[in-house]
């Protein structure tokens, strides 16, 4: 070997030799530290503080009972799934009448299998302008109720000189509508009445429950008659509407599913349900006559077909697993949590407060129709006048 080769391999010796002693140094003095604490220390920007977890590990049971209960969210996603499937089959294969309740006396569409579509004519509008008169003077009642025991907060001021405002100019055209004459005179006394009421009011500053009473009695009369008018025009509409649907239909009309929604103050006297089961008859009443809640006045026609699907597809479920093809229109939780009230109340020394149990297929009126089942009146005309 060459002298100046010894003398570079003698250097490449040293230097590495150097390095393992300055390792083993760092060693020694603690600055070589294992790679999870190196990590450990390694802190995060601060940006992610609401992002990343602390550091602490889920429990086991925690880990189960998050594993079992997504078991049902991925039962709500296949029901979905399957009930996009289910719609098709209840379009293709029955007729179908969605009736929704609206401000303007309703709609309904009749859809029949292979067409499109069939939206039924909306209710004459004498209906929206006898309820539109008649809701007015209950929204002069709205304006002042808040402020009763205490008037002189001016705050009902501006509100009430703005609807002031409104009524006025509606009773300027009034002579315009196309009404009877009739009508036209009632619905422009009532205005009269409220105009006066009103401006009476921002008159002097004040008012009392006598005179807002007052006021209230003094267009109750025609409120009534619109009532009636509006009813009678609403009625004779649709009943002509269905029977052309149902002579249209003929033996498929006993095939027919309907369904419409009700608000808690609709679903005792429901006007659109109530027109249908003329048609459809008793037997029809929860099997293909449906009566929906809902949270709202109105709904939607996509709403209520997912409705209505969702209870005729549950039904086949429910023969399947319980051998009742009615059972799944009840809550299955409910007849179990009857019995664990009773057992408490029983324990407790009470009594149970329950309402009787109606067979799951049943064909009763979907509201309270015992007149033994409470006191006073239950029509408008009972309710003695001054």
């Amino acid at each position: 070997m060459r002298k100046e080769e010894k003398m570079r391999m003698n250097s490449l010796s040293t230097w590495l030799q150097g390095c393992r002693t300055g390792i083993c140094l760092l060693a020694v003095l603690g600055w070589m530290v294992p790679a999870a604490e190196v990590v450990a220390e390694d802190k995060l920007p601060a940006y992610f503080d609401i992002v990343v977890d602390k550091g602490e590990s889920a429990s086991k049971a925690a880990i189960a009972t998050a594993n079992v209960e997504a078991l049902d969210e991925g039962m709500q996603q296949i029901y979905e799934q399957s009930l996009a499937k289910y719609k098709v089959h209840m379009r293709e294969r029955v007729p179908i009448i969605l009736a929704r309740f609206d401000e303007s006396g309703g709609s309904m569409t009749l859809m029949l299998p292979g067409e499109d579509p069939v939206k039924a004519d909306a209710v004459p509008e004498i209906y929206a302008l006898s309820k539109s008169v008649s809701h007015s003077a209950m929204a002069v009642y709205q304006l002042v109720a808040p402020y009763l025991a205490n008037p002189g907060d001016t705050s009902w001021r501006a509100p009430m000189t703005g609807y002031l405002a409104q009524i006025k100019a509606a009773r300027a055209t009034l002579a315009n509508l196309e009404v009877p004459d009739n009508v036209r005179t009632r619905l422009g006394r009532m205005m009269d009445k409220e105009i006066a009421f009103m401006q009476q009011c921002l008159k002097t500053g004040t008012f009392s429950l006598a005179d807002l009473e007052n006021f209230a009695h003094s267009v109750e009369p025609d409120i009534v008659k619109n009532v009636a008018l509006a009813a009678k025009t609403q009625v004779s509409h649709w009943e002509n509407v269905l029977t052309k649907w149902k002579a249209k239909l003929g033996t498929r009309w006993d095939e027919t599913y309907a369904i419409t929604n009700t608000l808690y103050v609709t679903r005792q006297n429901n006007i659109l349900f109530t027109i249908l089961a003329q048609f459809m008859g008793q037997e029809a009443i929860d099997d293909r006559l449906i009566l929906v809640g809902t949270t709202e006045f109105t709904t939607t026609e996509e709403k209520l077909l997912d409705v209505l699907t969702r209870i005729v597809a549950d039904r086949a479920l429910g023969k399947v697993f319980f051998r009742n093809y009615y059972l799944m229109d009840a809550e299955l939780v409910g007849e179990a949590a009857r019995h664990a009230i009773e057992a408490d109340a029983t324990k407790k020394g009470k009594k149970a407060l329950l309402p009787k149990l109606a067979p799951f297929n049943t064909h009763q009126w979907p509201w309270p129709t015992d007149p033994k089942s409470g006191t006073g009146p239950a029509e408008m005309s009972e309710i003695p006048g001054d």
